[in-house]
């Protein structure tokens, strides 16, 4: 949660909304967010069942685009060039339209955040990509942006905007009658679509482990339009950070900040996969030495599933032990109402992280009976 005490909270433009519909309000990354609605077990099987809206207009969505060039032939793989200084993905592979989860690294091959980079669909965008950071730390994951690339890119923040996530089962048929091109969208593609003045970025993705989609709307009318429009479904319901963070809690998703930090490597945080064949092998991108060393040899520790055989659960910061010696650390832990018991993620010896592995869990100075477990908890349902 934020430190009120030092910053004043932001406002998203959705804020009125949530209170008219009895958002109970936290801070939250500089923020002032809705935690809940109805409730957090309510409101996470109803969008594992139906579909959730939730606010995410407090994250960084962005554009990077050529200073010189844009539209024009060789533009992507020049945009790609710059970015990729900074991330260890294949960013000049992507299709249009194709967006791909990555990370920002610094010089350590330490995870600065995590972020999804697409490419514009529209050929006169060529050599302009769609950005979304974390909340938390855009302030900073722009600066160094900007530092780095400035000289030949520029980058035009877009959270002044409204930026909403609808997820669940039902998200493609509530969605299609207002933009109909979302339906011809697969897992991790997006659709840039213009009506008069007004743009719209429509992407098949989101936190939940659900299909989905993230709508960046204008802040205006038509924006707030839409979002009433949404809610009015009767499958729709408003969602809070609440069941956002169980929902990716079981999906086996990290949260910046928590499951990766500067501290953590990407093959640390099993996330090794977003590192393409053709990176690896130029292996141009920082802290490429300690990253490659520890694909090809295994890093110290692993991020597992954990399942604690008790209904206590396990928090964030939780000493995970075996035979009284300290192995690792829970980084998420919490309820799963889907799965109807408690679930957590950490951080334990690489030569432990056998599912079935039996460990203990300090919970309030007892050890607590538990196992490393299989990541996902449920069964992620996207589009593909």
């Amino acid at each position: 949660m934020a430190d009120t005490a030092s910053e004043t909270l932001k406002r998203t433009p959705l804020f009125d909304l949530h209170v008219e519909l009895g958002g109970k309000v936290v801070p939250f990354a500089g923020y002032e967010m809705p935690v809940q609605f109805e409730g957090v077990k309510a409101e996470h099987l109803w969008t594992r069942e139906k579909a959730g809206l939730f606010d995410v207009s407090h994250m960084g969505p962005c554009f990077l685009f050529l200073k010189e060039g844009l539209g024009q032939p060789g533009a992507h793989e020049k945009i790609s060039a710059l970015i990729e200084r900074l991330v260890p993905s294949n960013i000049a592979g992507l299709k249009p339209g194709q967006g791909r989860l990555t990370v920002l690294l610094n010089q350590d091959g330490g995870i600065l955040d995590d972020l999804i980079i697409t490419r514009m669909p529209d050929p006169s965008l060529e050599g302009m990509l769609y950005i979304v950071v974390n909340g938390a730390v855009k302030t900073e994951d722009w600066a160094l942006i900007e530092r780095e690339l400035g000289g030949e890119a520029m980058l035009q923040r877009a959270d002044d905007r409204m930026l909403v996530a609808l997820q669940g089962p039902e998200a493609e048929a509530v969605l299609a009658p207002h933009f109909p091109e979302a339906a011809d969208l697969s897992f991790m593609r997006c659709a840039y679509v213009q009506r008069g003045s007004e743009k719209f970025m429509i992407t098949r993705s989101g936190y939940t482990g659900e299909d989905g989609f993230e709508l960046l709307l204008p802040n205006n009318e038509v924006g707030l339009g839409i979002v009433k429009d949404l809610l009015a479904d009767e499958r729709v319901k408003p969602i809070g950070l609440g069941a956002r963070d169980s929902l990716r809690l079981e999906a086996g998703l990290c949260l910046y900040g928590h499951d990766m930090d500067p501290s953590r490597d990407p093959v640390e945080a099993e996330l090794q996969w977003v590192i393409q064949k053709v990176r690896r092998e130029r292996a141009d991108f920082p802290g490429a030495d300690r990253i490659l060393k520890a694909i090809s040899e295994g890093p110290a520790q692993k991020r597992v599933g954990i399942q604690p055989l008790e209904r206590a659960p396990a928090s964030e910061g939780t000493e995970i032990h075996i035979d009284g010696q300290k192995v690792g650390i829970v980084t998420s832990g919490g309820f799963g109402p889907s799965v109807d018991k408690p679930i957590a993620m950490g951080y334990i010896r690489a030569d432990l992280t056998a599912p079935g592995t039996k460990i203990d869990l300090m919970i309030r100075g007892k050890a607590r009976p538990a196992e490393v477990c299989a990541l996902p908890f449920v069964t992620q349902n996207y589009k593909r």
